[in-house]
């Protein structure tokens, strides 16, 4: 084909593109050059829409969720649960590829969340083994709801009120001290919907907000990020502990004594106040898993 009639061919492709002629068919008509043209080139100056991935829910991954999600999920718990101990290997890349149906890119892709999770470590000609449960990230949401699912309720819940009686009475005296106005009346505001609930169920997230809205008025964000990266195991507590009967009349009063403190700027009766909650909680939960001792 002379070469000016390529030349007019190129113009007659480069006005048309925007008129939704499909590349192939681009590509067809000016067959014979080079190469094809490319879409840069042709429409240049458009940018390219790029779409930011959604963030990954390995707690609960659906039929519908990518194979990588649940292979994370499914080996995660494994790990968790002790069906793969410290030191263990896990099974060779060959046979997970095969057990899941997925190419060595799917599977390395979910390796390195568990690598990032603290769960294992991968090293060439060795594998992918798991680490010590010490090197576990043990407050990111993914490993702390599988250690909740792994683990008996009552041994789990009992570690976790070990955990917040350390914190949360802390927070409360900081919150005395530190919280602006605004944040007694947004501590107020969740106390206000706690009383306000007609079922244990609507008590949660006032319950919830309550207890987040102490940590940020601590205005110390270590540890009100730490308060929240519990919010998930707290939930799962707090769903159970508000199934005892008489909710309303045994737990209000000592949430109102905790906010009464902080109003009253004494840290120390703030302190207090939430032990005695706390000691409240983990006796509603005995009673509602069956382990009160009494």
């Amino acid at each position: 084909m002379p070469q000016g009639t390529l030349r007019v061919l190129a113009r007659k492709v480069t006005r048309s593109v925007t008129g939704c002629i499909p590349l192939l068919r681009v590509g067809m008509i000016i067959k014979g050059l080079d190469r094809p043209p490319l879409a840069p080139a042709i429409m240049r100056g458009t940018p390219l829409l790029r779409t930011a991935p959604f963030p990954m829910d390995y707690r609960k991954p659906s039929d519908r969720k990518s194979m990588h999600s649940r292979i994370v999920q499914e080996l995660g718990m494994q790990i968790v649960s002790g069906r793969f101990k410290p030191d263990d290997k896990l099974p060779a890349e060959a046979l997970l590829c095969e057990e899941y149906a997925v190419s060595r890119p799917v599977l390395r892709e979910a390796t390195r969340v568990l690598v990032a999770k603290g769960l294992v470590y991968s090293r060439p000609r060795v594998g992918t083994v798991v680490k010590p449960r010490r090197e576990w990230h043990m407050l990111d949401p993914d490993v702390l709801h599988w250690l909740m699912q792994s683990s008996p309720q009552n041994e789990f819940f009992s570690l976790l009120t070990s955990v917040r009686s350390i914190i949360e009475p802390a927070a409360a005296a900081l919150a005395a001290q530190f919280a602006t106005d605004e944040d007694i009346a947004s501590i107020g505001e969740a106390y206000q919907r706690m009383e306000a609930a007609p079922t244990p169920e609507a008590l949660l997230q006032p319950d919830l907000d309550f207890h987040s809205r102490i940590a940020d008025a601590t205005h110390n964000d270590l540890l009100a990020n730490l308060c929240n990266m519990l919010s998930v195991a707290i939930a799962e507590a707090l769903k159970h502990s508000n199934q005892r009967p008489n909710l309303h009349e045994l737990a209000l009063p000592r949430h109102k004594a905790i906010l009464t403190a902080i109003e009253n700027r004494d840290a120390l009766g703030a302190r207090h106040a939430t032990l005695v909650q706390l000691d409240d909680a983990r006796s509603a939960l005995n009673v509602v898993l069956g382990t009160d001792p009494s």
